[in-house]
């Protein structure tokens, strides 16, 4: 039985609400569990603060998370499919035209090595480098093929190892796409069915990123305080040393917190944001991670609209602009569905 197609609002919501958590983690990315609480006190508790900058960039600003997932959105409603070979050209693009915010290194690396004429398969940072470059923009394929998901893997493993060759990095963008197809659905979420589900898919790829997503089922009874604490080290080789406070780039501890902030509140976007930034770290990628999800889940209306309609790119690519490419792609899946098989 095929699954319904869900709504363009759901479409919608899984961009605008990516780009938001972007934002609001951007300004503080980086920075300690107090700053980073204080600055989610006046943007989101007050509801009131646009106040925050991040050097030339106000509040509203998103960074390079949701500018790669944007373009993985726009080379689909330009190509009517997923075509790895047109995002390659566009990451390739954002790079050498200096138009990307917060450049990763191993996604700046595959990006120049791209632009240098490196076909797309064989351009990704080498193992073991596994940062969350590739999971930060898989939402968009959990659109694509929620639907369909051994076409999910293929597609998240494709995207992602056009910059990053490391299987851990493939199985976490397994992960963020198949937690966005899952949340589309209108039923309710257990949070160890969801696991167990990622885990499976994901275990396509990686094991590493397989059964710390299955432990995870245990961490989400824990505070977000003893909780970091497991999940910011989920992965890592024995005796590794990690200097980042909070959640740090790496991509199993990134992708696990991400779920964690969403599966404790999946019908509620604001606390699940507060949750993804409230530790320190990497926080506009894992809000951005896991305001994809809660969008998807709970719609456009769901991010905060006093941060969504101040959304742009150095002054491109606003809130309604995005809105129009999520509604150009809902009609791209709709009309994929009804074509003959």
């Amino acid at each position: 039985m095929s699954l319904p197609q869900p709504t363009e609002d759901r479409f919608c919501g899984c961009l605008i609400g990516q780009c938001v958590g972007d934002a609001i983690g951007f300004i503080v990315e980086g920075q300690p569990s107090q700053v980073c609480r204080s600055h989610l006190d006046a943007v989101l508790r007050d509801g009131r603060s646009i106040e925050g900058h991040r050097g030339p960039f106000p509040l509203g600003q998103y960074s390079d998370d949701s500018q790669l997932a944007r373009e993985l959105l726009s080379s689909y409603v330009a190509c009517g499919r997923f075509e790895p070979e047109d995002y390659a050209r566009r990451i390739a693009a954002i790079f050498v035209e200096e138009r990307i915010v917060g450049r990763g290194r191993a996604t700046e690396d595959a990006a120049l090595r791209l632009a240098a004429g490196v076909p797309w398969q064989e351009a990704g940072t080498p193992p073991p480098n596994a940062g969350n470059g590739s999971a930060m923009r898989a939402g968009p394929i959990g659109l694509m093929f929620h639907d369909d998901i051994d076409g999910l893997i293929r597609a998240a493993c494709d995207q992602g190892r056009i910059t990053h060759a490391d299987s851990r990095c493939s199985g976490g963008a397994v992960a963020i796409a198949g937690a966005v197809a899952l949340a589309l659905r209108d039923e309710p979420l257990e949070p160890k069915v969801v696991l167990d589900r990622l885990a499976e898919w994901a275990g396509a790829v990686d094991s590493t990123m397989a059964d710390a997503l299955r432990r995870l089922s245990d961490w989400l009874t824990l505070s977000p305080e003893k909780a970091v604490t497991f999940i910011s080290r989920a992965g890592l080789p024995t005796g590794s040393r990690d200097m980042w406070i909070g959640i740090s780039p790496f991509v199993v501890g990134s992708v696990l917190w991400s779920l964690y902030a969403f599966l404790r509140t999946p019908d509620d976007y604001a606390a699940a944001i507060d949750t993804a930034i409230a530790v320190g770290g990497d926080v506009d990628t894992t809000a951005a991670m896991t305001g994809a999800i809660a969008g998807a889940r709970n719609g456009l209306n769901a991010p905060p609209s006093h941060v969504a309609t101040r959304l742009n790119d150095q002054g491109n690519w606003t809130y309604d602009d995005l809105v129009g490419l999520a509604q150009q792609a809902w009609r791209v899946k709709a009309a994929t569905k009804r074509r003959p098989v």
